[in-house]
């Protein structure tokens, strides 16, 4: 049974910082992209950041540039999100999710985690 179990979320103040994990069991994790996707209350579900099985291509979204920084652990089967000058606006559930589709890893992504709740305030 594969699962993708999130940590590290919480409660920060604005321009602070937290490091996501997201732990993966059941699969063949080096053989899988990695995602984290994030959905603001009242929102629809966005891209935060991807990262190639051997971590040879990495994506962003525009607001996560140079904030954010995703990095995966294949021995440890684990991916990374470290946020760094965090805003209220980045308050919203963070999943991970594991897929073979690099374009389309929303739509495609193969196994979704339960998500992990950030808090920015201002």
């Amino acid at each position: 049974q594969v699962q993708l179990v999130e940590s590290g979320g919480g409660l920060v103040q604005a321009g602070g910082s937290l490091r996501l994990s997201c732990a993966a069991s059941g699969l063949t994790f080096s053989s899988y992209i990695m995602g984290w996707f994030r959905q603001a209350p009242g929102k629809e579900r966005e891209f935060v950041a991807r990262i190639s099985q051997r971590s040879f291509s990495i994506s962003y979204t525009d607001s996560a540039k140079g904030r954010f920084t995703i990095s995966r652990d294949n021995s440890k089967n684990t991916v990374y999100l470290q946020m760094n000058s965090l805003k209220p606006e980045d308050t919203a559930v963070y999943s991970c999710a594991a897929g073979r589709d690099w374009v389309g890893m929303e739509r495609r992504a193969d196994y979704w985690g339960q998500g992990t709740q950030v808090t920015v305030s201002s």
